[in-house]
């Protein structure tokens, strides 16, 4: 817009169709507005009360004024619907190839890993010209990721994850908000996306403290859990095995069959009752309270980090009496 910044500059891939709708929006909204108005300001004039004793004449309207004003409006309605649900569909389906990063929202600031191990506050660096996949989540109340440049705004709610992504199409640096009123702080939780060059943030990548990736320290915390003294990778301990877990099919007790996708892993750590694998007993003992979200993220990389996709996960025989999970 030139020196008059009537809207944030376009830093995104879906930036310029979210402003293409909303030109559209206004285009419709100030065309019947302003038609309408003058309309009426007319007819007004025009078939006005001249003396006491005229009475107005009744005239009826034809059928094809009746069915050009219903046809016309319900058209433009569908372009909105039409436009509108292909973005969101866009939006809601991150590509294959994204960076993965994870972002906790808590009073009152973002806090960001990535999946090579670098943690952040109030800040996110990215490449340009790549898709950004954040899987997102609450540790106490709802918060929402808002990205004006970006055009994207996704609420961060607790107990579960939220996902979106988007492609930075050019260098810079990007206010962060959080758009959903979250507690006294809320005007403060704010930060920074740092939009790089791609050999700059590899370089930023290489030269950070972090001490591996977020499946290292995934790895970690599994084993200072004891979780492998029940997930033996044979598949012979009390609980099933984890290689190949993430993304496959789960059969569960009741007959289901779920997808071990982030939420999945999410609740069998924190609600391992909810969902009961086939053959094993609910005796698991729940994390709740002594894992903190950003060590679930991190378990979640490292059973990603275990193999692909599997044959669908249930009992042997011999542990139909054992421990779920």
């Amino acid at each position: 817009m030139g020196p008059l910044p009537l809207f944030p500059q376009e830093a995104s891939s879906f930036a310029p169709d979210v402003d293409h709708l909303l030109y559209y929006l206004l285009a419709v909204a100030v065309f019947f507005t302003v038609g309408i108005f003058l309309t009426i300001f007319y007819f007004a004039i025009r078939y006005r009360r001249r003396s006491d004793k005229e009475l107005p004449r009744f005239v009826h309207t034809g059928m094809t004024l009746e069915i050009v004003w219903s046809v016309i409006p319900f058209g433009l309605a569908m372009v909105m619907f039409t436009w509108g649900a292909s973005i969101f569909f866009n939006e809601g389906r991150p590509p294959a190839d994204a960076i993965p990063i994870y972002v906790v929202g808590k009073q009152w600031m973002w806090k960001l890993q990535h999946i090579e191990g670098q943690r952040e506050i109030d800040e996110l660096h990215i490449p340009v010209g790549r898709p950004v996949r954040l899987t997102m989540t609450s540790e106490d109340v709802i918060h929402s990721f808002y990205v004006p440049a970006f055009r994207t705004k996704e609420d961060v709610v607790p107990g579960r994850y939220s996902t979106t992504w988007f492609t930075p199409t050019k260098p810079g640096k990007y206010h962060l908000f959080c758009a959903e009123y979250c507690g006294t702080n809320h005007s403060r939780m704010i930060g920074w996306i740092y939009v790089m060059q791609p050999q700059d943030y590899q370089n930023w990548l290489n030269g950070g403290s972090a001490s591996g990736s977020m499946a290292d320290s995934g790895q970690k915390l599994f084993q200072s859990l004891a979780c492998g003294n029940c997930h033996h990778p044979d598949g012979r301990g009390r609980c099933p095995s984890l290689v190949g877990l993430y993304g496959s099919d789960v059969l569960l007790s009741n007959g289901a069959t779920v997808k071990a996708d982030d939420s999945y892993i999410r609740e069998s750590i924190l609600q391992p009752d909810a969902q009961i694998v086939a053959g094993y007993q609910p005796i698991m003992p729940t994390f709740q309270g002594l894992v903190t979200e950003e060590g679930v993220v991190q378990l979640i990389e490292y059973v990603k980090s275990l193999g692909k996709p599997g044959p669908p996960v249930t009992a042997t025989p011999q542990q139909v009496t054992a421990p779920h999970r």
